[in-house]
């Protein structure tokens, strides 16, 4: 009888144990998959929700639907692609010999057109 009791305590422990770890895999992988998704500091969210209400208008269904574009635009592509396709746009419009690298490199004009597409997805869902 203390045999079998014990067997089924040691039986519950290993479940509780499994569920453990099941469970904090779970929360890392979600946190993780959250992190990928918000990787875009505030910031960057802040300023170009300014641009683009600059674009469409200073009014409250304009900061909803830059909201929602900023949104679209970071689950489409990363932090980092994102940048390099705002420098890109910015270093284009110097003069000379520098902005024409940043407007005929093959890597700039790729960075961009991902942005365009992101932001083309963006326009198709939020306005």
């Amino acid at each position: 009888m203390a045999a079998a009791r014990w067997m089924r305590l040691s039986v519950c422990a290993g479940a509780a144990l499994g569920a453990a770890i099941l469970a904090t895999t779970l929360v890392s992988t979600l946190a993780a998959r959250a992190d990928s998704v918000n990787d875009y500091p505030t910031s960057a969210r802040s300023e170009y929700v300014f641009g683009c209400m600059k674009a469409n208008g200073e009014t409250r269904q304009a900061l909803d639907q830059c909201s929602c574009s900023v949104d679209v635009v970071a689950s489409l592509l990363p932090y980092d692609r994102y940048v390099t396709a705002e420098t890109v746009l910015s270093m284009a419009q110097v003069q000379g010999n520098l902005g024409g690298q940043f407007r005929s490199s093959e890597q700039a004009n790729s960075a961009l057109n991902d942005l365009r597409r992101a932001q083309a997805e963006a326009e198709v869902r939020c306005f």
